[in-house]
């Protein structure tokens, strides 16, 4: 559980990297963000058959980051959307 913990924050914090511009995100949502994207990740590597989906391999490394780019994205979209409708 540690290490899920543990992946799940290098995999939100190596998407805020990559995704250009300032996130407003606390270090909690990057974290969420990188077990949610990990679980993505992991499963659709699962689907294309190159391990178990808690396992750590190549593959699922890869597509959980970009999951969680995207989410991050998304993430983004819904509260600038929630900021811009308050001010």
């Amino acid at each position: 559980m540690i290490g899920f913990i543990v992946a799940g924050l290098i995999i939100g914090v190596l998407a805020r990297l990559i995704k250009p511009g300032k996130q407003n995100l606390g270090i909690i949502a990057t974290l969420l963000l990188g077990l949610v994207g990990s679980v993505i990740g992991g499963t659709i590597a699962w689907l294309l058959g190159t391990g178990d989906i808690w396992e750590l391999n190549v593959l699922g490394f890869i597509l959980a980051v970009v999951a969680s780019v995207l989410l991050i994205g998304t993430a983004e979209a819904i509260t600038g959307s929630r900021r811009k409708a308050v001010h």
